[in-house]
């Protein structure tokens, strides 16, 4: 079976397992979601001047017990979905961009078309979390992506071969500094390769920030700069898909 063929059962079943639940479960739940806080993470990526350049989302939910670490691509693709819903399926966009990119962090089925991403090249800087599976359909959906106008970013590069394939394609390539002690300059050297600009994340220390800046990186996101905030969304108008 072609990885091809795997995706579509999994459709298939997943449909097959949203179909079998009562309608009246289906309306509860969603009376239930239109009663939670539309919440999501905001944390500056910043110049060599200390100014924000760019915003990273991620998500955030009013539940407690919600824990990504055990999620698969349905909880990843779902989250996803909030993050840009909150963000550009509301109103007053600009209350949360400032005028500045977007980072959000977009599962292979948005990468390939399957889901939708928001028409908004001009602030959606669309991260890859998907590299294990580098195949022709994911390279073909990032060029439709960047032939649309947005932005690629390529997060967590440490330099593997799936990673190495994806560079040409990237806008922005982000390398944990935490690592830097152990791949240092080559890795660096490989990331610029396709003349991407550099993000420097996870800067908890001031050492961090001054060999990130060291190295070359041009652009710095962690905790030193600015810890992650949280914006709620929820008394932002709901846009209509015409918007």
């Amino acid at each position: 079976m072609t990885p091809e063929d795997a995706d579509a059962r999994f459709a298939q079943l997943a449909a097959a397992v949203d179909e079998a639940i009562p309608a009246r479960l289906r309306q509860e739940f969603a009376e239930h979601l239109s009663r939670q806080p539309v919440l999501v993470a905001r944390q500056g990526i910043f110049s060599t001047h200390g100014r924000p350049f760019a915003y990273q989302l991620s998500f955030r939910s009013g539940d407690r017990a919600c824990e990504s670490s055990t999620w698969g691509p349905r909880q990843h693709e779902r989250a996803t979905a909030h993050v840009l819903g909150a963000t550009f399926g509301r109103s007053d966009l600009e209350t949360v961009a400032h005028g500045r990119l977007l980072f959000v962090r977009c599962p292979r089925a948005y990468l390939v078309g399957e889901l939708t991403i928001p028409h908004r090249p001009d602030r959606l800087v669309i991260e890859i979390t998907d590299t294990e599976l580098v195949d022709p359909q994911l390279i073909a959906g990032i060029r439709r992506l960047r032939a649309a106008g947005f932005r690629i970013a390529l997060p967590g590069f440490y330099g593997s071969a799936a990673q190495r394939r994806l560079l040409p394609h990237a806008d922005f390539v982000k390398i944990d500094v935490r690592d830097l002690d152990v791949e240092g300059r080559p890795v660096v050297d490989v990331a610029r390769a396709y003349g991407a600009m550099l993000v420097a994340e996870y800067v908890e220390t001031p050492q961090m920030l001054h060999q990130a800046r060291a190295l070359g990186f041009t652009l710095f996101q962690g905790n030193l700069l600015e810890r992650a905030g949280v914006l709620d969304r929820t008394g932002a108008r709901q846009l209509s898909s015409g918007s």
